[in-house]
């Protein structure tokens, strides 16, 4: 009986970043390669993207032969185990895709084993290819030299999925009648790419004061560590030395890098520990825009922030990128985190570092109550990150060695992971403000929406990049 070896990979330059899969069908009793796939398949996730590439390899399979048994073959554990049913399917995202999987071939029909990466290096190379046509704008094409056979490129637009599988089999049934020794060889089977919505900076208002900022000591070639060691600097009040990028645990960008929405990777050496900073809901303080730290009453949601934590939730179930939830301790983030967290499927860990700034006396006030009860000791704080708000607050300066610490922890827990941070204004402007190289007086010009979304990732290199959401708008 005929039987078929599907090799499959997927990978994402950036996790979630621009994605795509390779899958081969080969001969179980030759090794001889029947059929390639390949797509670029926008922004997604390595496992979506692997999951992508194993459906491509079983369809490509039953093509050519819909009785013919099937043993797959890839590095991703995940999915073979999760195929095998020796692992429970947990994400929501991945569910419909091994549900899908495993409907294109008869229970029983497929097989799995996984194997080293060093093995799978025929359809991780198709799947660099399509990523690299993707980046081009094109269509990931087979090699003629491969494929033998002179396959015409697809034209119309990308998704014209039917028009261009059509056309593939009429070349190939045509190729077949004047070269009958050929066989199934490399033809493209077109499909619907796994694309995010495209997602857009909210321009800021004007520099105002705000109730909350952020403060550490720039510089972007710096690694992670080095920021405590900066945000200790300007705690003291002396400059810092600028350092030079070092090698850290967590996957890096180096040249040549290739552009993804917000920030760039290399694929060899592996994916960025990506934090996803929340700021919570909205409590009942929010909207009058009063201090509210973490010396306060410690507000829970109001039903408007309930409402904002469920539409994020809803958002990120369907980008399908978080692995991980973290928590500020204060009951206004644990509450958004735990809506989250429970439409994700997954645990909240506390993190004390991620607690919002300690405003002291200043705590419950809007701006104006504290310019007019505090002036000498507000124009300080906004003339300094080294200055504490009054009666024992905690200065910017302070709060930065906490924050940077934390990011610390978290980047190392987490490398080459992608964990949602639900915290707070100052702790999310802090990581961005650092991540940035941004000075201290840019703590004042940042403004954070309730339950507005903003993203850190971390390289190996040192470096940190950002994207910026700050809107609420794509949630709904």
């Amino acid at each position: 009986m005929r039987e078929f070896i599907v090799e499959a990979d997927g990978g994402s330059r950036g996790n979630p970043g621009p994605a795509g899969y390779g899958s081969v069908v080969r001969d179980a009793a030759t090794g001889e390669t029947l059929a390639e796939r390949a797509e670029y398949i926008g922004v997604a996730t390595n496992n979506v993207a692997e999951y992508r590439g194993l459906i491509a390899g079983l369809r490509a399979a039953r093509e050519l032969d819909p009785d013919a048994p099937v043993h797959v073959r890839m590095d991703s554990k995940l999915v073979i185990e999760q195929m095998s049913g020796r692992w429970k399917i947990k994400h929501p995202d991945m569910k419909p895709l091994a549900a899908e999987a495993a409907s294109v071939h008869p229970p029983g029909r497929v097989t799995y084993e996984w194997i080293p990466r060093e093995q799978n290096k025929h359809a991780d190379r198709l799947a660099n290819e399509a990523m690299d046509a993707g980046k081009r704008g094109e269509r990931w094409q087979p090699s003629a030299s491969r494929a033998g056979l002179d396959l015409p490129a697809p034209s119309g637009p990308p998704g014209d999925a039917t028009a261009g599988a059509a056309r593939a089999r009429a070349a190939l049934a045509e190729s077949r009648a004047a070269r009958p020794e050929t066989r199934d060889e490399a033809v493209r089977q077109h499909g619907t790419g796994v694309r995010q919505p495209q997602d857009a900076a909210r321009p800021s208002a004007a520099p105002a004061p705000h109730p909350a900022g952020a403060s550490g000591q720039p510089h972007p070639a710096e690694k992670p560590r080095a920021d405590v060691r900066a945000a200790r600097t300007v705690a003291a009040g002396s400059a810092p030395a600028s350092g030079n990028p070092a090698s850290a645990p967590s996957p890096a960008v180096s040249a040549p890098a290739v552009s993804a929405p917000g920030w760039s990777s290399a694929p060899d050496l592996g994916a960025p520990a990506t934090l996803v900073l929340l700021r919570h809901g909205e409590t009942p303080l929010t909207p009058q825009k009063r201090f509210s730290g973490s010396g306060g009453t410690d507000p829970s949601l109001s039903d408007i922030g309930r409402e904002q934590a469920e539409r994020v939730a809803a958002a990120l179930a369907r980008r399908g990128t978080i692995q991980h939830v973290v928590t500020s301790p204060l009951a206004r983030a644990r509450q958004t985190a735990g809506i989250v967290a429970a439409r994700l499927g997954l645990e909240v860990t506390v993190e004390d570092g991620l607690r919002e700034t300690d405003f002291g006396a200043w705590e419950g006030l809007t701006f104006g109550e504290v310019r007019e009860r505090h002036p000498d000791d507000l124009n300080a704080w906004l003339a300094s990150p080294e200055a504490a708000p009054t009666g024992g607050g905690e200065s910017f300066a302070e709060t930065a060695v906490r924050i940077a610490a934390a990011r610390d922890k978290l980047v190392a827990a987490y490398a080459g992971r992608t964990v949602l941070l639900v915290t707070h204004v100052t702790p999310i402007k802090t990581l961005v403000r650092l991540a940035l190289g941004a000075p201290p007086e840019s703590l004042f010009r940042m403004e954070l929406s309730a339950a507005s979304l903003s993203v850190v990732a971390y390289y190996a290199d040192g470096n940190a990049s950002v994207r910026l959401f700050n809107d609420t708008s794509h949630l709904r």
